[in-house]
């Protein structure tokens, strides 16, 4: 076999592997039936981008309460003795009222000097003050106010607030979602029609809000605290537990 013999066919077994080898990398850029992919130019679905909630009113079944001692002297040593003597008395009240040591927790220890300002004179040092503050869970609505009386009564001359709350939000929060989901159908049941379109199925739910354990704080529920004589006054109320939601819905033209 001569040179030009062998080029010619290698060149055309050359040519005939690219002819062979086109038609696979087109079908890699085209689906299965052959016909163009054309995803990109179709127009977005249109859909309906909507929030809403649910709402539950419930009685309150436990209560936090904080409260404090604070005590001054001369001295930053006699300052702490006198709190910490103080603050025993207060922690063997709790112990007599039947609240756990677990429902029993320092928030707050703190110990400063204490100045005496007069005009163009330096500050004098008048002694040091100490605060010992604590955190109490009250299982017992009924025992709120007995115990805050008790407690006074042992030392405390500090109550910082009240808060109610729930040992266990669960059913609440499933209630109040279950209001969310069915307010954001109405709603969304609603736009379509108002639009004249027919509404689809649901693309995405997202879930915020929810129950927040309480704070020892008066705003977050009613509390009359006045001292007089008998057991102090408490007011529970209701608390709120709330679900936040937001829906993407499909609508078809």
């Amino acid at each position: 076999m001569t040179r030009n013999t062998r080029a010619m066919m290698l060149g055309g077994a050359l040519m005939a592997a690219v002819a062979l080898g086109a038609p696979a990398a087109m079908a890699q850029s085209q689906p299965a039936g052959g016909a163009p992919m054309m995803i990109h130019a179709m127009a977005e679905r249109p859909a309906l981008n909507l929030s809403a909630y649910g709402e539950v009113k419930i009685a309150p079944d436990m209560a936090t309460i904080s409260f404090g001692v604070v005590t001054e002297a001369t001295t930053a040593a006699e300052a702490m003795s006198l709190n910490a003597a103080r603050m025993n008395q207060v922690m063997a009240a709790l112990r007599r009222a039947g609240i756990e040591a677990r429902d029993v927790q320092t928030s707050g220890l703190n110990l400063s000097a204490q100045y005496d300002y007069v005009q163009n004179e330096p500050p004098r040092l008048r002694g040091y003050q100490a605060s010992n503050q604590v955190t109490v869970i009250i299982n017992d609505l009924t025992k709120v106010g007995t115990t805050a009386d008790a407690v006074v009564a042992a030392g405390v001359n500090q109550i910082n607030g009240i808060g109610f709350g729930l040992k266990d939000p669960t059913a609440a929060e499933n209630q109040a979602r279950q209001i969310a989901v069915r307010n954001l159908q109405a709603k969304a049941a609603l736009y379509a029609q108002a639009l004249g379109v027919e509404l689809g199925g649901i693309r995405s739910l997202s879930e915020g809000g929810g129950y927040s354990p309480p704070q020892p704080m008066l705003q977050y529920a009613r509390a009359e605290m006045a001292m007089d004589a008998g057991s102090t006054p408490v007011a529970a109320g209701q608390l709120t537990v709330r679900i936040d939601i937001t829906g993407v819905y499909d609508l078809n033209r």
